[in-house]
C-alpha cells in the first residue's frame, strides 16, 4: 500500500508564494519521476513540474521562472515552491509519482490540495 499526501496549499494575494509537499509512504522500494500537476474548473488536469530520480527537472512553460521543485529522497518528499502567484494559478494541485513497491512500479496520486489565488 502506497500513499501520497500533499499539503501546503491554501489562500494568498497575487504575487504572494505557498510551498506544496508531497509525502510518499508505504511500501516503496524505489521512487522514480515525482511531479506536481494541477486542476482548474472546467480545464484539464495539466503537469506543472516533475522532477527525476536524478534530479533533473522540467516545468510547464507558464511557471518557469516562477515555481520551483526539488526534491528529498531521503524523505520521500517533493516540493513545489510557487513565487509570484497569479490568479490564473488558482486550481487543485496533485502530486504524482511513479513508485516501485510489492507491485511493479505504478503511478500513484494525492487527493489534491487547493491553491486559490485571489485579492
Amino acid at each position: 500500500q502506497v500513499q501520497l499526501v500533499e499539503s501546503g496549499g491554501g489562500l494568498v494575494q497575487p504575487g504572494g508564494s505557498l510551498r506544496l509537499s508531497c509525502v510518499a509512504s508505504g511500501s516503496i522500494f524505489s521512487i522514480y519521476t515525482m511531479g506536481w500537476y494541477r486542476q482548474a474548473p472546467g480545464k484539464q488536469r495539466e503537469l506543472v513540474a516533475a522532477v527525476a530520480s536524478g534530479s533533473s527537472t522540467n516545468y510547464a512553460d507558464t511557471v518557469k521562472g516562477r515555481f520551483t521543485i526539488s526534491r528529498d529522497n531521503a524523505k520521500n518528499t517533493v516540493y513545489l515552491q510557487m513565487n509570484s502567484l497569479k490568479p490564473e494559478d488558482t486550481a487543485v494541485y496533485y502530486c504524482n509519482a511513479r513508485i516501485g513497491s510489492l507491485i511493479p512500479a505504478h503511478q500513484y496520486w494525492g487527493q489534491g490540495t487547493q491553491v486559490t489565488v485571489s485579492s
